[in-house]
């Protein structure tokens, strides 16, 4: 059996501060309250990351990569568009049950970005959007799902997915799968029976 390789102190701090971010807020999070998480000085934080924003763009980025690269792939399948969008649901879960306080500061923190950044955060999280919006009206268009305004059927997929990673704690009486069945169970057929 292989052990996992240790954490980088990069790959600690980056942890602390999501954490930070989480329970405290962006901007109540000071360099010194991340270097006391890690246990280093202040000034040492500045040899892995040129400044709280650096860490918070770099999470906000990261996990905006992660998105796109599931929804390239969904997008490239030869699935129905509701398959599609159930796979788009399952990646919204799989990623906010794998790591809940970094997708907390991206969906919560991102706006404390600068620019040229949150210009750019805002252009990836556009086309995001669209795309997934697109694969919605596709579905509707083929008769698969129903047909209705797609940008409320959008952004109404979205909310119900917000709380996961507010709500959702590993140890939870209920897995992720279970969580990702049912919940694409409920946004894609309803409450009826």
């Amino acid at each position: 059996m292989t052990m996992p390789e240790p954490k980088s102190k990069r790959d600690e701090i980056r942890e602390a501060a999501a954490r930070l971010f989480r329970d405290k807020g962006y901007a109540a999070t000071s360099m010194r309250d991340l270097a006391g998480a890690v246990d280093i000085k202040a000034s040492s934080l500045y040899n892995h990351f040129d400044s709280k924003e650096d860490i918070l763009r770099q999470i906000c980025f990261d996990n905006a990569q992660r998105f796109l690269a599931g929804l390239q792939e969904v997008e490239n399948s030869a699935d129905s568009a509701t398959e599609k969008l159930r796979a788009l649901i399952g990646l919204h879960i799989q990623i906010a049950t794998e790591d809940l306080t970094s997708i907390t500061a991206f969906n919560d923190e991102w706006r404390h970005l600068n620019e040229p950044y949150l210009s750019e955060f805002k252009t990836i999280r556009r086309d995001y959007e669209r795309r997934f919006q697109s694969i919605i009206e596709d579905g509707m268009n083929k008769g698969e799902l129903r047909s209705m305004d797609s940008h409320i059927a959008t952004y109404t997929l979205f909310s119900s997915m917000r709380w996961l990673y507010d709500w959702y704690k590993s140890g939870k009486r209920i897995s992720a799968d279970e969580l990702q069945r049912d919940i694409s169970a409920l946004l894609m057929n309803g409450l009826s029976v």
